[in-house]
């Protein structure tokens, strides 16, 4: 009898004691700050239980580390939602944290996020799931040969999809004639033009489509299920669960579904990407189907989610400056050989090469510029053990294992001593004296390595940022080239950025552009008008125009 009660008692004394240690470390994490150790930077901890400085933080960002770098220097620790976070802000010991990339684990970090916002099972391979090398995956097929060929397909459906959208706001079902199309002016918001486009545009030609053309209510349905899951992201990224977004996890799962592989070996022209990720993961995981398709989904998200307002921030400067809508228009003139804007003609497609591609530096000039004035990506390393960093300035500091080491590139982009002016778009701030993509940039007479990050830096940069930057340029051309198109206020305000995405990439805008736009309705010029026509000298101008492949109808 003494035994049962003495093991009684202890039952009871090891639950009360179970529920004792937890409620200390609940109360630990939530209001227990740590001290700061001799040799580790600068703390702020903040007063807010368990979000620390998150909030300060978050309502801007670029103010707060600037006021922080000037208190304390080059690095200083700050809690954020729980996590110790060292900020890096002296951007000549950026390379400082790239050199060390054994002891600063990135990868664990990135594998973990894409689980909990995606919900497939962890695709690190020391988890067990998959023996894959994702970012092999990446380098195989989003360069070289792959590449090209991904390039060619999104600038074949960016064209069926542009000619669709212009000529069908223009005109009745009935009357869908290419040679009649495009006369009406429209009304529309360039953001969500650009959002439609390039979503649909892009989703073709990663993911591959049926036998004909996916109905506009299936299109239209999958569009506004991602913006649906996209605009809780950022709440997502902060750890709320998903369940607490009822529509948000319905468009995951409804989006997901489309992704099954059941459904993608019913398409066509899927890319490299999307063959060789399937085929992977049919053989080196054992994760089951659903797993598989959000592991797509994560692609999906990270193909779109900073693509289109990076290309809605490059159209917008790009209409509101005249000078560089005429810079730019000048070298596709040139690049092309054909007079712009002219007449789309939808069995005469304009067609295009990397070689092109590569040689418009006034457009990518353009685009470097939309993106630095709104880029607000955070590049993080988790540290894997006790370490001490050592900055350019000579100083050592301790960094503890666990901790998270942030480099914001906002701070870059907008130092008035990198880039002067830093505040306003000057559209060929990236070209040098000779015209060409100016690559070297200095602070105080030395130059930086690391100067430009909207990508992100090393190791952790956007596997994706050749094909998103082809994009890119293939829309601008094609704006360019087959659009009359017009801000409807060209002196109005600059959209205020989003800062509910920080860290996340390319800010959205936080209120949309009213614009209008038509096809061009003039016929193509003749070979003789052709050749009569005047060839603007330009900068940058493409080499060997005699060899590019622009079919003109017959005459």
């Amino acid at each position: 009898m003494a035994s049962r009660t003495s093991i009684f008692l202890w039952s009871i004394f090891s639950t009360l004691w179970s529920i004792f240690s937890t409620l200390c470390l609940v109360l630990c994490t939530l209001f227990g700050h740590r001290r700061r150790m001799h040799g580790e930077p600068a703390l702020e901890c903040g007063w807010i239980p368990y979000l620390g400085m998150a909030l300060q933080f978050g309502a801007n960002p670029l103010e707060f580390l600037r006021k922080r770098h000037k208190r304390y220097g080059g690095i200083f620790t700050c809690r954020l939602a729980g996590k110790y976070v060292h900020f890096v802000t002296d951007p000549f010991s950026y390379g400082a944290v790239a050199r060390r990339g054994r002891q600063l684990n990135w990868t664990k970090f990135a594998y973990e996020m894409s689980s909990k916002l995606f919900g497939h099972n962890n695709m690190d391979p020391e988890a067990g799931n998959t023996s894959e090398n994702i970012h092999q995956t990446f380098h195989r097929t989003l360069q070289g040969d792959a590449l090209d060929k991904l390039t060619a397909s999104m600038f074949e459906n960016l064209q069926d999809v542009m000619f669709e959208d212009g000529a069908s706001q223009h005109v009745s079902p009935s009357e869908k004639n290419p040679n009649t199309a495009g006369l009406a002016w429209v009304e529309d918001d360039l953001y969500a033009f650009c959002y439609r486009v390039v979503f649909e545009a892009s989703y073709l030609s990663v993911f591959g489509h049926g036998h004909s053309r996916p109905r506009r209510s299936l299109v239209n349905s999958r569009l506004e299920n991602f913006k649906t899951f996209d605009n809780l992201f950022p709440a997502l990224a902060a750890g709320l669960p998903i369940d607490l977004f009822r529509a948000a996890r319905k468009a995951r799962e409804s989006l997901a579904s489309e992704l099954l592989h059941e459904q993608l070996r019913k398409r066509r022209h899927i890319s490299a990407l999307i063959s060789l990720r399937m085929e992977l993961n049919d053989t080196l995981s054992t994760l089951d189907d659903q797993d598989k398709a959000k592991t797509h989904l994560a692609l999906l998200w990270a193909s779109q989610a900073n693509t289109a307002p990076a290309t809605f921030w490059s159209l917008f400067y790009l209409l509101r400056h005249p000078e560089a809508y005429e810079a730019a228009k000048r070298e596709v003139e040139s690049c092309f050989g054909l007079r712009v804007p002219r007449k789309f003609e939808k069995n005469h497609p304009l067609l295009s090469s990397n070689h092109q591609l590569a040689n418009l530096p006034i457009l990518e000039s353009i685009i470097m510029e939309a993106m630095r004035l709104s880029s607000a990506s955070m590049n993080v390393r988790v540290a894997k053990e006790n370490i001490e960093l050592e900055l350019d300035s000579g100083a050592a500091f301790r960094i503890r294992s666990g901790d998270v080491i942030a480099l914001y590139p906002q701070l870059l982009h907008y130092d008035p001593s990198i880039y002067p002016n830093p505040e306003a778009f000057q559209y060929d701030r990236f070209l040098d004296e000779d015209g060409k993509l100016r690559t070297v940039f200095e602070k105080n007479g030395r130059k930086l390595k690391y100067s430009y990050m909207p990508f992100g830096s090393g190791v952790t940069m956007c596997p994706g940022r050749f094909f998103a930057m082809n994009e890119m340029k293939q829309f601008l051309v094609l704006v360019l080239s087959f659009f009359e198109i017009a801000l409807s206020e060209p002196e109005g305000q600059v959209p205020a950025l989003d800062q509910s995405r920080i860290g996340l990439g390319i800010l959205q805008p936080n209120n949309d552009v009213p614009f209008r736009y038509r096809l061009v309705s003039a016929t193509y010029p003749t070979d003789s008008q052709q050749s009569a026509a005047p060839h603007h000298a330009t900068r940058g101008a493409c080499p060997h125009i005699s060899s590019l492949r622009i079919p003109l109808p017959a005459n």
